[in-house]
Formats: structure tokens, sequence, C-alpha cells
């Protein structure tokens, strides 16, 4: 027998919760669905420092736990579970949990997120959260003063290393190719700062480091010779992937993948279907703006559902 509900949250993260916090306030009562990493992104990073409200910081797992609460104490449903089919044909939309559990929903709000892409290293996942970052805006803080790596040659790892280099003593960029991807401003930048070294025709071998984490990388030039760098910090600047595989059929997307909304709103595609969070936002990719994008999603959702 199938569920009826009248809005289904697909995913958690800041902007899933915070769109069950008010979709809960709303009397709506929200069912969401954590995927397959409750939490987001977030469960994965030490300290968050630039989170309104937390002057001393506050780390990411207990940051998604606080939110995860005031959405439960709200009234929102949060189930462990992964959506892994929907048919967004008509309304209500028909969902499948876990392959057997199927709902029908008024409405849907996608807070899947994105997932940054790695080298794939196993060091590199060993360190990750202890030196190795995905977000340089996020992390560099406290890398201030010390030497740091960043791996990619395109717009996102100039604009990563530039901002680093504000902070950070020295800062390497990790380059397979011999030449940059990014714009000739972005390139520009780059060359004018002096404390970036390009690296040219080099990649990651190894990610080093010890029981206090990120210490320096093994690289491997194109022609086999390798060199070690001492460095505190990996930053990795070669994308991200917007988990929407289950909606590429169905819904708008960029020609990245990312969810397609009409400007100024959470309104993607189909009538009755909102995104919220990294899922749609290929550009800032922060806590603050995915869980203003959740409250978005929310308020969208409430005035449709309305109508």
């Amino acid at each position: 027998m199938e569920e009826a509900v009248k809005v289904l949250i697909i995913g958690s993260g800041p902007a899933g919760y915070t769109a069950a916090i008010y979709t809960s306030r709303a009397n709506l009562a929200p069912v969401l669905y954590e995927g397959i990493e409750p939490g987001g992104q977030l469960t994965t990073t030490t300290d968050v420092e630039n989170f309104p409200g937390y002057p001393d910081g506050v780390t990411g797992p207990d940051l998604m736990d606080r939110m995860r609460r005031q959405a439960e104490r709200f009234g929102a449903d949060i189930r462990t579970g992964t959506i892994t089919r929907v048919d967004l044909a008509s309304r209500p939309f028909h969902v499948v949990v876990d392959g057997t559990r199927e709902i029908k929903a008024e409405t849907l709000i996608i807070a899947t997120g994105a997932s940054a892409k790695y080298l794939g290293l196993p060091s590199e996942t060993k360190f990750r959260g202890q030196g190795v970052s995905a977000c340089a805006t996020c992390d560099g803080f406290f890398y201030r003063k010390k030497d740091v790596a960043v791996v990619g040659g395109g717009d996102t790892a100039c604009e990563e290393a530039s901002y680093l280099a504000s902070l950070c003593r020295k800062v390497y960029m990790i380059v397979r190719k011999p030449h940059l991807r990014a714009s000739k401003a972005m390139q520009q930048r780059v060359f004018d700062t002096p404390n970036i070294e390009v690296l040219f025709e080099h990649n990651t071998a190894e990610v080093l480091g010890d029981e206090s984490g990120v210490t320096g990388a093994l690289l491997r030039r194109n022609d086999g010779t390798e060199r070690k760098i001492d460095i505190s910090g990996f930053f990795l600047a070669i994308g991200h992937h917007p988990n929407t595989e289950l909606f590429s059929e169905q819904l708008a997307l960029d020609a990245e993948g990312y969810v397609k909304v009409e400007p100024g709103t959470s309104k993607a595609s189909v009538e009755g279907v909102f995104a919220a969070g990294d899922v749609r936002d290929p550009h800032y990719r922060q806590a603050i703006t995915a869980a203003a994008s959740g409250c978005i999603a929310a308020l969208d959702c409430e005035r449709f559902l309305l109508k």
C-alpha cells in the first residue's frame, strides 16, 4: 500500500534539514529521507568557524545533529533510507524508497547535494578532514602562514589558490597539463601572485602524513621523475558532481548536471518540484547558502500548496 505525503524532502544536510524545519512549522508534515550520507558533506568536516551564531566554532557533525533535532522538534518525520526511483510525470509524484517502499508525494524538495571530485588515492581518503579538503573557503583559515597545495588548473583552482595565497605562506598549484585551463584573467592573477608556484605536468602520487594530519605530497612528473613537497593542507579543486542521476531524464539540468530553477526561486522545471542546496548551486557551495536555499524551497513549496 502506498503512503501519501504532502511534502517529501530528498536529502539532508543544511538544505534538507532547513527545508524540514520550515515545512514542519507550517504544519505540512514533511517526510525527509536522509540518503546514503545523513547530514551531508559537513559530517566529514571537523571545525566549522564561519556559520553564524557559533562564535567559538562548531564541528560539522554537531551542527548537522542540531539542525536535525530542530527539525524533529517541530514534527518532521526524518527517516533512514535512499530514494531509488522517482516518477514526475504527474502529481502526486510516485517515489520508491530502497527499491521496495512506495510513496505518493504532492510536492518534492530535492536537496541531494553535490559531491566533490577526488583523485581516488587511498592516502587522500585517509587524511580527508585532516588536511585534505575540497573547500578552500571553508578550511583555508586553518592554514594561515603555512604551506599548502591546490590540485587543478581551471578557474576554480585559480580562485582557490588566490584565496589561499592571501592566508598562507606558500601555495603550490599541481597541474597535470603544461598549461592552465582557466580564463586569461584568472591565469594572470595566479602568475602575478608571488607566493603561488605552479607545478605544470605534475600528478599527485601520494598524500603524505602522520597522526597529526597531512605533512606533504609525493608528486610525479609526466616524465616519470618524482618530487616531494612539504605542505600542511591539500586542497582539491577539480570540480563537483551534482547528485542528480535520479532526475536526469525528468528535470531540466544545466550542462554540468545541476538542477535548473526559475530565477529568483527554487522552482524546478516540473510544477511542484523544488531544489535546494548544492544540487542547484555550482558557485557558492557553503553551508549558510545551502540553508538559505532550503528556507526558500520550503516557502515556495508552502505557497504552492496553498494555491
